[in-house]
């Protein structure tokens, strides 16, 4: 048996059937199957632990206190960040973009201020910059991208100036599955003393990330995409960003003393952790990352990359079909659109025979229009995914097409 067939055998769905078919499961780029670890820990939790958190001093509340801030230790050290406090459970990527762009609304950006972003970005890292500048009057600028779909770093460039006070950036896009230069965009962004937001959504399942490494100011991930559970994710922050930063939500936790007259604010990363939180959600991270740090990740970018090479090249074969976005540096991810036949009715029939793939705009309108398409059809691929798989996933969409034409 090959690694990937043992790393498959860990998810229980890949031997569902569906519309009586085998399971071939391409849409991983909306959310990532779950390994038995994660359903274990899963019902562990609620059969075995289940109590609130931080405030009771009966037993089931201090040992899942402990699993969850357990949790915690292993996240930081999975993303390599200096310090635990730096470790901020949200509900997931948009939720700590949310938290930053509420944060340099109310305690950074002013009128003239400009934020910049990408033409790629998901709507999650668009729609809450425009909230922030909205507040602030302080400006939205977009870097262009190219028709292949790579970022015109001389423009981003030329965007860099004075009044440049953010820069929020997409990892990898979820609709074309570029992999942006982040390193450089960090680099560039800090030789103009402006700190720099990752949307790390895309990015964390095909990858190790470290933080440290890219000298990111702020890094934003969501545990559903990285093989975990729904409603749970991390925003890692700088410690010296998040103490200036004002607190995202009131409420319990995030307070050390309150009276009608004044509240005193808690110490990070409880400052960021208003009320009851995804207490599951965040111990189930803690056993995810352990299934996570025994994957050989550099076998999986080799994997991945060959699934979507080979797919690439086969779809690239049949007449009508054109590939959007065509990066040379991509994850596996890959955007299609029929000349005459719409993306939604290519993926309802797909779904006829076994196969999930996503149709739509994938919450990226301004990347759509950018790209000229209303929308297209998307697999995007999983270490736990076969060459196998994407050989019926054509012969399946071969067949659609047919049916369609």
């Amino acid at each position: 048996m090959s690694y990937f067939e043992k790393l498959r055998n860990d998810f229980p769905i890949l031997q569902e059937q569906v519309n009586g078919k085998n399971l071939v499961y391409f849409d991983n780029g909306a959310t990532a199957q779950k390994p038995q670890i994660v359903l274990d820990e899963l019902a562990h939790y609620y059969t075995k632990l289940n109590a609130n958190i931080h405030r009771g001093v009966h037993t089931l509340s201090q040992e899942a206190t402990s699993k969850y801030e357990e949790a915690r230790k292993k996240i930081q050290s999975y993303l390599n960040a200096e310090f635990e406090e730096e470790i901020i459970f949200t509900k997931g990527t948009t939720d700590g973009i949310n938290l930053i762009a509420n944060g340099f609304s109310r305690g950074v950006l002013k009128t003239g201020d400009e934020v910049i972003i990408s033409a790629m970005e998901h709507h999650s890292n668009i729609v809450p910059w425009q909230m922030a500048c909205e507040h602030s009057g302080a400006v939205l600028k977009v870097i262009p991208i190219s028709d292949e779909g790579e970022l015109l770093m001389e423009d981003y460039k030329a965007l860099l100036n004075d009044n440049t006070k953010l820069v929020a950036i997409t990892h990898v896009s979820n609709t074309l599955g570029s992999i942006n230069p982040v390193k450089e965009i960090i680099e560039l962004a800090h030789k103009n003393g402006t700190p720099v937001l990752i949307d790390g959504a895309q990015s964390v399942p095909h990858m190790k990330v470290d933080v440290r490494e890219l000298n990111a100011d702020f890094y934003a991930l969501s545990a559903h995409k990285m093989y975990g559970p729904t409603g749970v994710g991390v925003l890692y922050g700088k410690k010296e960003w998040l103490n200036k930063l004002p607190p995202y939500q009131g409420g319990g936790d995030m307070i050390k003393t309150v009276t009608f007259e004044k509240t005193t604010y808690n110490d990070l990363p409880h400052k960021f952790e208003a009320g009851t939180p995804n207490i599951a959600g965040g111990i189930v991270m803690g056993g995810l990352i352990d299934y996570l740090e025994k994957i050989d990740w550099q076998k999986v970018a080799i994997h991945e990359d060959e699934l979507l090479e080979y797919a690439t090249s086969q779809i690239k074969e049949i007449e009508g079909i054109r590939v959007v976005g065509e990066a040379k540096h991509k994850a596996g991810v890959l955007s299609f659109v029929h000349e005459s036949i719409h993306h939604y009715d290519i993926g309802t029939l797909l779904d006829q025979m076994g196969v999930a793939i996503r149709t739509g705009h994938h919450c990226t309108e301004p990347l759509m229009d950018r790209m000229g398409v209303t929308g297209t059809a998307r697999a995007s691929f999983a270490f736990y995914n076969t060459k196998e798989e994407v050989e019926y996933f054509i012969k399946s969409l071969k067949r659609a097409l047919r049916m369609l034409g």
